[in-house]
């Protein structure tokens, strides 16, 4: 089962919290659990189809403090094991938010 995993931390990376994240991002890559993993530009651009017209809006948006920073795709045998994964992950960054969702 694959899963994708994003965040929202306003963590700022010190050099002890990259060095535990290099060596847990290296262990899932290793037991090929973890197939993608980055940061992400936040706001983006919100796109919208109404009626075959598409419109743009490109961010940064006034709630952009709720917009994923970070993701990993990864690939367990349950959402329990993703679950597992993602405790694990805030232990080392600490407090924000996260989600999981399953992809097809």
């Amino acid at each position: 089962m694959r899963f994708l995993l994003t965040n929202v931390s306003e963590q700022r990376a010190d050099e002890t919290l990259q060095i535990e994240m290099g060596k847990f991002i290296q262990e899932l890559t290793q037991a090929g659990v973890l197939l993608a993993t980055g940061g992400m530009e936040l706001g983006g651009s919100l796109l919208k189809s109404v009626g075959g017209e598409l419109t743009v809006t490109d961010g940064p948006f006034a709630e952009a403090k709720e917009m994923a920073g970070g993701f990993a795709l990864i690939e367990v045998g349950s959402k329990e094991e993703a679950l597992e994964l993602s405790r694990r992950f805030f232990e080392i960054i600490g407090d924000g938010e996260g989600r999981i969702q399953q992809i097809y």
